[in-house]
């Protein structure tokens, strides 16, 4: 059996991770990539992933945030900080879009082809390529095990290679994705926070660390917040803004994370220049790289 399908089935929630999808998504591969050992939970939605991680139906969830074709994924930032979940991890997953469809079925007979909007965007120049009709579905593994179920020669699914495993469909072709660096990063969240020590030396585990901000009501306020960073040489990864209330007249936030832990003194710097410029600074987590972003 492949190691991506072996799967521990105890129902143990301390042993699960949540995910948003059904058995076979891109989520659920990379639970059971990152988390090998534990058992994947499914759930209609990311809200539900962080409830079941809240009320211990499962000890961690994991949550994309961002492709590298298609950009962001889950507005995590508008939705962790409803809770009191923290981000403990990273996790980078190669996204390898197959083109499953029943048995008999060939490229030529295929007409239809389902999938996420993600999967879909992911393999847009491939899809008009061959010219296949695009249809959205909720969940890339939801299309698979549709289309296994309507067996239709005229219908085929663009899913991970695990939903064709577990849906019993033929790949018709590999690598749909329209580019081979197409990578999705998925955060890991958990009730308690991780505590890493410091990145002692260049050749151990960096540290990241995400928070949330909003900056007072003063000219540059914004620019004069990130200066610090620049000052004290800490390297910013990612940088959003977004409106919690989806109003104009909202305050907008920032959605931060930077390479470092906030006992080194040169972070604790730029977290205080930071802070004097900010109305409201909320640390969201605090949790090793996964070493492939610095690769």
């Amino acid at each position: 059996m492949s190691s991506t399908t072996v799967k521990n089935t105890g129902p143990d929630p301390e042993n699960t991770i949540a995910f948003m999808g059904v058995e076979g998504a891109n989520a659920d591969l990379a639970c059971r990539q990152a988390c090998p050992y534990m058992h994947t939970l499914g759930v209609p939605s990311f809200e539900d992933v962080f409830e079941a991680v809240a009320t211990g139906k499962a000890q961690l969830g994991m949550i994309p945030i961002e492709n590298s074709q298609a950009g962001r994924v889950a507005e995590i930032h508008n939705l962790l900080p409803r809770t009191n979940l923290h981000i403990i991890g990273e996790y980078f997953q190669p996204i390898d879009h197959y083109l499953l469809a029943p048995k008999g079925a060939t490229l030529e007979t295929i007409k239809d082809v389902y999938s996420h909007p993600q999967g879909l965007l992911q393999c847009r120049d491939h899809i008009r390529e061959m010219g296949f009709t695009a249809h959205t579905y909720s969940n890339t593994a939801a299309a698979a095990a549709d289309v296994a179920k309507w067996n239709d020669p005229t219908k085929a699914a663009i899913a991970s290679p695990l939903a064709g495993e577990l849906y019993g469909l033929t790949t018709l072709r590999e690598h749909m994705q329209d580019s081979n660096t197409n990578t999705t990063v998925f955060v890991i969240i958990a009730r308690e926070p991780l505590d890493p020590e410091p990145q002692e030396d260049k050749n151990s585990g960096r540290i990241l660390t995400t928070l949330l901000f909003a900056v007072r009501n003063l000219p540059a306020a914004l620019y004069k917040s990130l200066g610090g960073f620049a000052t004290n040489s800490v390297n910013i990864l990612k940088l959003e803004s977004y409106i919690p209330g989806g109003s104009a007249r909202d305050s907008a936030q920032f959605f931060l994370t930077f390479e470092g832990h906030p006992r080194e003194r040169h972070v604790q710097h730029a977290l205080e220049e930071l802070g004097f410029f900010c109305k409201k600074v909320t640390v969201l987590g605090v949790y090793p790289a996964d070493a492939k972003r610095f690769e």
